[in-house]
């Protein structure tokens, strides 16, 4: 969507550009603004600083003025084809008539861009745009004549919700997987197409194996057919792209280059490709915008054996003085140099690493071609990104001090205004997120706020909009799971409260939660342990009645980036990562009743030496989050002597911290709210 600047207009900011100092001519800064207004909004101004810096305040009301026309026309869409108006149905015709121009009989739809992250920009959301379906994980598959979509068991009433079902069948990720799926729907002798920048080698040989199962041939196209029909669709993210300061990291990226340059020479590999930004924004002390909720800076790396960096970025991106950060051993160059820089590489001998399970096809295949000598193995980044340092931890250590602080006050607000019945989800949320915006170091929310009353708290991942919020009633549960970036951590937590009264069967599905939880925070477990193998201490309450619930127990968290992050996890899924020392992780058992109410209570722990003597090396969880539980769901005669000390001892620091961070009438509530719990006399 492209909308150019009158003359006259062009003529005065070409004035205020060159008066500012700044490199762009009034074209290249309307194409700027393009590539901003496709990135998260969280950044504000600090866009500017891309085009001039210092700014002066005539030439920042200008560029305002432009973006929020190009805006305008960028939302609302001055075409009737663009992507919030041109009719599901007409999507998918126009998409298989691009299959058959394309002599594809269908096409695989990934929620997956180039780098295979969580968070995707706009102008990677092809399953939304082609489904209607929004999660954070799943993928269509479109056929001729039917179209699939694959999602897991978070987001089987979300598909619902969202997805025509006249349109899409739905079928579950991990039942019925995609890869087994095509070995019945494809006809024999047909061509199934796929996007190499957008699955990993693992995927695809998924699903060639089921391609060949049907007798049908998967075939890798050069030119993605959702990208042929999508009119409007927005242009790759521009957002300032700044050192994040050593304060913070603990690490100077040159001591991480060095480590990490001499482990490859160990293992004889000349060079690492990067394809994970988070990787690459830790391994480079940099920060950037281009997802929501996650400060990435979109781009791929080589890391070298003697710790030099080629980064491909769009230099765009880079706010003045980075490049100095970077230092003389980084080298930038654009993205669409990554292919030759790969040949280069292949022809200098030598093995080059990438890890299977994250980077795309297309890498694979570029170097194959190039006849490269692959070392697959994982991201060398991973590990020591997942164990934090001393400075990082006890920076998220403050961050949850201040989140905990927050966190207790929107509670007490909500004690108090809940009752009258007129508190909607998206308000109070809202409020939430005014709270946390008033503390330290905040950037942004870690994630798009789950704030689910009644029945929306039983969808995993419900995110409130005006057609779907529900008002907090008495007799409800409400879920709020919610976090903050904060530049010295990444916080994540969920809390459910009653609002009046909880029922019988409330209390009881709250405290097998609760005990679930509480025994996993005082798990002592032996040095490689994995978290597969600690899952069930979770479930078992919930078990002895009969129930489950269908996510993970524990996701690892990083220091001010991904919410979350591997290689770690605790979850009944196979992990062969053992629990390391530093690790965040977070534990968070739940249990939701479809069409009525859910239940979570989140905590990040840390992985720590366990106190004792024994013969084996032990580990522990501390407990980093600091926000009271509610009591009044606490059914205190399923609890033993041990989980109600363990309840008592964390209220009872919850209130010593967050009491000095809080106002005095959040102080007296925290006092009421964290007192010890009152267990009935035996009769």
């Amino acid at each position: 969507m492209t909308m150019s600047i009158a003359e006259p207009d062009q003529s005065e900011l070409a004035r205020l550009l060159q008066q500012a100092g700044s490199p762009y001519d009034p074209q290249s800064v309307e194409t700027l603004i393009e590539g901003v207004l496709a990135a998260p909004v969280e950044g504000g101004t600090n866009w500017h600083a891309l085009i001039a810096d210092p700014m002066t305040p005539a030439l920042a009301d200008r560029l305002e003025a432009l973006r929020a026309a190009k805006a305008k026309a960028y939302h609302n869409g001055l075409s009737t084809e663009d992507f919030n108006r041109l009719p599901r149905a007409a999507r998918l015709d126009r998409l298989r008539q691009e299959l058959s121009a394309q002599g594809l009989d269908g096409f695989i739809v990934p929620r997956a861009d180039e780098h295979q992250g969580e968070y995707v920009p706009p102008r990677g959301q092809r399953l939304a745009w082609i489904s209607g379906f929004t999660g954070s994980a799943g993928v269509a598959i479109v056929l001729r004549d039917r179209a699939t979509l694959f999602v897991d068991g978070r987001y089987t009433l979300q598909a619902a919700a969202q997805v025509d079902t006249q349109l899409f069948e739905i079928h579950h990720l991990i039942d019925e997987p995609p890869s087994r799926w095509i070995g019945t729907a494809l006809a024999p002798g047909s061509v199934l197409g796929y996007d190499q920048w957008l699955h990993t080698p693992q995927e695809i040989e998924r699903f060639r194996a089921g391609a060949e199962r049907a007798g049908a041939v998967l075939r890798a196209v050069s030119d993605n057919p959702v990208d042929r029909v999508w009119p409007g669709q927005p242009a790759a993210p521009i957002a300032p792209v700044r050192p994040h300061d050593e304060r913070f990291a603990g690490e100077s990226a040159q001591a991480k280059r060095t480590r990490l340059g001499r482990a490859l020479a160990e293992d004889g590999v000349k060079a690492v490709v990067l394809t994970m930004s988070e990787s690459i924004a830790w391994l480079l002390n940099i920060r950037g915008g281009d997802v929501p909720h996650t400060p990435l800076p979109l781009s791929f790396a080589i890391l070298r054996q003697d710790g030099s960096v080629t980064l491909f970025i769009d230099r765009r991106k880079l706010v003045r003085g980075l490049e100095r950060h970077l230092g003389n051993e980084v080298s930038i160059a654009a993205p669409e140099e990554l292919g030759p820089a790969m040949d280069a590489l292949a022809a200098e001998g030598g093995r080059v690493q990438l890890d299977p399970a994250t980077a795309a096809c297309w890498i694979f295949d570029r170097l194959e071609a190039a006849n490269a000598k692959i070392h697959r193995a994982a991201d060398p980044c991973l590990l020591p990104k997942a164990c934090k340092n001393l400075v990082e931890v006890d920076g998220t250590r403050a961050a949850h001090r201040r989140d905990g602080a927050a966190l207790t006050r929107f509670l007490a607000w909500l004690a108090h205004e809940a009752p009258k019945g007129k508190l909607t989800e998206i308000a109070a949320s809202d409020r939430l997120e005014a709270i946390r915006r008033e503390g330290e170091h905040f950037r942004d929310l870690s994630f798009s706020t789950i704030s689910g009353a009644g029945s929306n708290g039983a969808i995993v991942h419900y995110r409130a909009t005006p057609e779907t919020e529900k008002r907090l009633e008495p007799g409800t549960l409400y879920l709020l799971d919610s976090g903050a970036q904060y530049l010295d951590g990444t916080t994540d937590v969920t809390r459910t409260v009653a609002i009046g009264a909880p029922t019988q069967e409330m209390r009881d599905r709250f405290t097998r939660v609760l005990k679930g939880h509480i025994a996993l925070a005082l798990a002592r477990f032996p040095r490689g342990t994995t978290g597969t193998q600690l899952d069930a201490f979770a479930r078992a309450a919930l078990w002895q009645e009969g129930l489950d619930y269908d996510h993970g127990t524990g996701h690892g968290v990083g220091s001010y980036l991904g919410v979350h992050e591997g290689p770690q996890r605790i979850s009944k899924a196979p992990n062969g990562q053992a629990l390391l020392p530093g690790m965040i992780v977070s534990n968070e058992p739940g249990y939701y009743k479809t069409g009525a109410y859910g239940i979570r209570i989140e905590n990040l722990v840390l992985v720590q030496p366990a106190a004792g003597e024994g013969e084996r090396e032990m580990l522990g969880f501390e407990t980093l989050t600091l926000a009271p539980i509610d009591r009044n769901l606490v059914e205190a005669s399923l609890l033993d002597e041990d989980e109600i000390a363990w309840l008592d001892a964390y209220h009872t620091r919850v209130r010593e911290t967050l009491t000095p961070l809080v106002d005095p009438d959040t102080a007296h509530w925290l006092a009421e709210v964290t007192a010890p719990i009152a267990i009935a006399p035996s009769t």
